[in-house]
């Protein structure tokens, strides 16, 4: 598979576990995405959000309960490709945070999917600052290490902790 192959399924695994939050959150997490940042600072919508969010990635976790080692790497790669590329100055300014604060926080703009992540890449002011979503940043590395015994190994080159993506940083 390509990586384009397994991150088209990245976000579809993520879309169906959103849909089983139902239309209201979904709705939430649509709006978030195409807000004026300077009318809503979007914390009304991550605090209705942060609710669902175990439940979704509970459900990530079913859904993924046949895959492979190898297909467990490959969606690893991708999140860890996705918060590379957003680990970014102009996002840690808008967001704020610790080291581990800003990873968490880029786990929260990947766990609502690729709108809202798609929306922070092109325009960092639409992040929202101390949402976190700590369990994303190594979800699938948890689940490899969980089922297959260690964290898989993606032979990227690349880091999702903080501060690694040196095109990013000043």
């Amino acid at each position: 598979m390509t990586f384009e192959t397994d991150e088209a399924r990245f976000w579809a695994l993520l879309e169906d576990a959103w849909a089983g939050a139902g239309p209201e959150a979904n709705g939430v997490r649509a709006a978030l995405a195409k807000r004026v940042p300077e009318e809503d600072d979007g914390f009304a919508a991550v605090d209705e959000l942060d609710d669902h969010l175990d439940a979704v990635l509970d459900a990530l976790r079913t859904a993924t309960e046949g895959l492979s080692s190898e297909e467990l790497t490959a969606l690893d790669a991708v999140v860890e490709r996705k918060m590379h590329d957003i680990d970014r100055q102009d996002v840690h300014e808008v967001t704020d945070g610790s080291d581990d604060g800003f990873l968490y926080a880029r786990g929260f703009i990947v766990v609502l999917g690729r709108e809202f992540y798609t929306a922070v890449a092109a325009d960092p002011r639409m992040a929202v600052q101390d949402a976190e979503c700590e369990r994303m940043p190594y979800f699938f590395a948890h689940l490899h290490a969980d089922r297959f015994g260690g964290f898989p190994g993606t032979g990227s080159g690349i880091s999702r902790e903080t501060a690694t993506n040196a095109a990013g940083w000043a």
